[in-house]
């Protein structure tokens, strides 16, 4: 690609960033309770206390957590046996409300002293507004269940980014570091150069936040998303903010984007795939719709190079922005123009 790439845009105090902290547990060959991340490449878990990237709230929780499984004598979760109870704790923090969200994942339908884990965790940590069950019975890597229930408190937490207000559930799509968050937000906003007769489409919008918060510069926001649950958020995140000039589909975004060009013309499109970029579908029909500009965020800088070579078919490149959104690790998040 012959776009010189700018200089990352770093993160100053590049520590203890992370939201959303997620823990495994087992019982090591001694039958101690572990609480922590598996050993690259196997199914053992690693005991961890302390992870320079995880927000302090969060590791408090999980480590007291940790002591109420052995303290009542709950049995975690055994992959080998396929035995016990506990299988992972999720731990969403809101970065400016303090909101914690608590999601506790089982292979049971029932959570074993259910009330007293409520009533310790929130009275040693009052700021949990939110414990959610969650149920996952399968043999599966994935965290997360379908089946889940609120158990305490409200089913989400909220929290603040540029401005605006997003209400935020056990499976929302919402970046883990907030402060670079928002670096990459203004960033992408910033090279869309909008202007109030702009309509834009938001493509992969997850809970709506670029399109929400690109909503005051331009005439009207169209979001997509295939995640029904996501597009929920997104539209009670558009009336928590008082946002009338967007609305949202749950939709394949190339299928969307075909369909809605027939009729429309978007002026913007922003794209914020998942890791494996972009496929050859949606990209040939943004090359066949034409939008005038196109933002790409891309969290992987090898699906977006190969991206970005088909779109050279019908686009020029105008700026490529790194912006450094997981300090400590190879991974990058790209804005490119």
């Amino acid at each position: 690609i012959d776009k010189e790439v700018l200089p990352i845009i770093k993160m100053d105090e590049p520590f203890k960033y992370r939201n959303k902290v997620q823990v495994s547990f087992s019982k090591d060959y001694k039958r101690n309770v572990v609480g922590g991340f598996y050993k690259e490449k196997t199914h053992q878990i690693i005991d961890n206390e302390n992870c320079l990237l995880e927000n302090e709230t969060a590791e408090q929780i999980i480590s007291f957590f940790k002591s109420l499984i052995k303290k009542y004598d709950i049995e975690p979760f055994d992959r080998s046996s396929n035995n016990g109870t506990i299988r992972h704790l999720l731990v969403r923090t809101g970065y400016h409300s303090k909101e914690v969200m608590v999601v506790i994942i089982t292979k049971s339908r029932f959570i074993p002293k259910q009330n007293i884990l409520i009533q310790e965790l929130t009275k040693k940590f009052p700021n949990i507004v939110s414990i959610i069950h969650n149920i996952n019975e399968g043999k599966t890597n994935m965290i997360l269940g379908n089946k889940e229930n609120c158990i305490y408190g409200k089913s989400y937490i909220e929290d603040t980014l540029c401005g605006l207000k997003f209400r935020i559930s056990s499976k929302s799509f919402y970046q883990v570091n907030p402060i670079q968050t928002e670096k990459l937000y203004e960033t992408a906003i910033r090279a869309a150069n909008l202007t109030k007769e702009d309509n834009i489409i938001d493509a992969y919008s997850g809970i709506g936040t670029i399109g929400l918060i690109a909503s005051k510069y331009c005439k009207s926001v169209v979001g997509v998303e295939i995640v029904k649950e996501a597009i929920i958020n997104a539209y009670s995140n558009a009336r928590l903010n008082n946002i009338n000039n967007a609305k949202y589909y749950v939709d394949d975004a190339s299928k969307f984007i075909i369909n809605y060009s027939k009729e429309n013309k978007a002026d913007v499109v922003f794209v914020d795939p998942p890791r494996s970029g972009l496929d050859k579908k949606f990209v040939d029909t943004l090359l066949l719709s034409k939008p005038s500009r196109v933002v790409y965020v891309s969290c992987d800088p090898s699906s977006l190079a190969r991206d970005l070579k088909m779109l050279k078919e019908g686009y020029e490149i105008e700026s490529i922005q790194p912006v450094d959104m997981f300090p400590n690790t190879y991974h990058v998040e790209t804005v490119t123009l």
